[in-house]
C-alpha cells in the first residue's frame, strides 16, 4: 500500500506544481520566446549551461534546437557548455570550478545571444558566473531556477522561477518549459 501511496502523493504533487507554474511563468516564458527569437533572426544563438541534472537539461535542450524536436526542419542554433570535457576539465583545473561555464561564454558569445543559465536553487555560483560573464559580452542573461530563485533574481532577465521547493519538480517544470520554449520556437520561426 505504501507504494500505491507514494505513486499517488507524487502525481498530486506534480500537478500542483504545474498549475502554479502555468498560473506564474506564462509572461516570463513569453519574454524569453521572443527574446530567443530575436537572436535567432539576428543569426544569434542560445546557450544553456547548468550542473548536475541542470547540465542534462542544458545538452537535452540545446539538442532538441539543433537537430529538431518536432520535425525536420532547418537547425537552431544552440549549444550546451556542458559537453566539452577538455574545456570542461582544463577550466575546473586550471581556472577552477566557478568559472566553467563564464569562460566559455567569455570564449564563444557575442552580443544578442541568449545564454540561459539553470539551476535548482538559484545559487550555483558557476551559473552565476557565467551569467555575469554573459552580461559583459552584452548577451541576454536569463534562467531557470525554483524556490525563490536565489541569487539569480536580479541577474538573469527573464527568469522562469518554478514555484517549489522540491529538486524534483523544479527539474520536471525545467524541462517541460525548455520543451515548450523548443516547440515555440520551432513554430514562431515557421521551421514546422
Amino acid at each position: 500500500m505504501a507504494e500505491i501511496d507514494l505513486f499517488n502523493s507524487e502525481f498530486d504533487d506534480h500537478a500542483a506544481v504545474v498549475a502554479e507554474t502555468r498560473r506564474v511563468l506564462r509572461d516570463p516564458f513569453s519574454r524569453l520566446l521572443q527574446l530567443c527569437i530575436r537572436a535567432v533572426q539576428a543569426e544569434g544563438k542560445i546557450v544553456f549551461f547548468g550542473n548536475g541534472g541542470s547540465a542534462a537539461d542544458a545538452q537535452h535542450l540545446a539538442t532538441e534546437l539543433s537537430v529538431r524536436y518536432i520535425r525536420d526542419r532547418a537547425p537552431i542554433p544552440a549549444l550546451a557548455l556542458t559537453t566539452d570535457t577538455s574545456a570542461l576539465t582544463a577550466i575546473g583545473n586550471d581556472l577552477g570550478f566557478d568559472q566553467l561555464f563564464s569562460r566559455q561564454v567569455e570564449a564563444i558569445c557575442r552580443a544578442g545571444d541568449v545564454c540561459i543559465g539553470i539551476s535548482t536553487s538559484g545559487n550555483s555560483e558557476n551559473v552565476l558566473a557565467g551569467l555575469r560573464a554573459a552580461h559583459k559580452r552584452g548577451c541576454i542573461a536569463a534562467g531557470f531556477a525554483g524556490r525563490q530563485g536565489g541569487r539569480m533574481v536580479g541577474l538573469a532577465d527573464p527568469l522562469l522561477v518554478v514555484p517549489s521547493v522540491t529538486t524534483a519538480r523544479i527539474q520536471e517544470m525545467h524541462i517541460l518549459l525548455g520543451h515548450m520554449l523548443c516547440g515555440a520556437l520551432e513554430t514562431e520561426l515557421g521551421l514546422v
